[in-house]
């Protein structure tokens, strides 16, 4: 005989959506976002989408699958850059919106250039992103320095800018001033407190922008020289 409260459990089962694999990533989207890439299990993702872990692996076959499809769930986020864009703003928008992603998922940072399964959506990045810059005059190898150099720059500033021990309502003008360096021991550094930090609104975040055209502009001096 069927109790009242195995009918309850029931009649909630039957209530929720099917499981799917988009449903399952998304649930592990959330879990990773929640609780960092260590959080993510089968039973962890089960539990936030109410079914049981086991129910999962008719569509994922375990962590390591899950994990990929992770991946590329978000480099999905990225927008795919357009052959035939000039190559010097489709770097920009490219990096502006990987900090976003990263920024916003912390956990992608260890996982995006980690996978030795990469997915559909990694590799298209890859070859979209090598394909601007080859269409735009940039040689092989050049386009491959490109690349590796903007993302080394792009993984590098999200990740200090997430491991600040100051917060945005905090600022760092809080955090300078907890500092009290000594000027006689640490000239330089409080020089630049003084006159960049404390009392002109300074933003870590900002310097995204100026060390990104930094980089272009080299790049820019290096594909004139090849073209030359």
């Amino acid at each position: 005989m069927t109790r009242p409260d195995d009918r309850a459990r029931q009649a909630a089962r039957s209530r929720r959506p099917p499981l799917t694999r988009e449903r399952i990533i998304e649930a592990a989207m959330s879990v990773a976002d929640d609780g960092g890439l260590a959080a993510v299990s089968m039973r962890n993702v089960g539990r936030a989408l109410g079914a049981e872990a086991m129910s999962l692996y008719h569509h994922v076959s375990g962590k390591e699958e899950l994990l990929d499809l992770l991946a590329d769930a978000a480099f999905e986020q990225i927008p795919l850059l357009d052959i035939g864009t000039p190559w010097r703003r489709a770097m920009t928008e490219r990096a502006h919106a990987m900090r976003a992603v990263l920024g916003a998922h912390p956990w992608a940072l260890g996982l995006l250039e980690s996978r030795s399964n990469p997915g559909r959506a990694v590799m298209r990045h890859h070859d979209r992103v090598l394909g601007v810059l080859r269409t735009d005059g940039f040689p092989l190898s050049l386009a491959a320095h490109a690349y590796s150099v903007l993302d080394a720059y792009i993984y590098g500033f999200v990740l200090t800018e997430i491991s600040l021990p100051f917060t945005p309502d905090v600022g760092a003008d809080a955090f300078a001033e907890g500092l009290e360096l000594p000027v006689d021991e640490y000239p330089h550094l409080a020089e630049m407190l003084e006159q960049m930090v404390l009392g002109h609104g300074y933003d870590f975040g900002d310097e995204f922008g100026y060390g990104l055209e930094l980089l272009l502009d080299q790049l820019e001096l290096r594909l004139a020289a090849e073209r030359a």
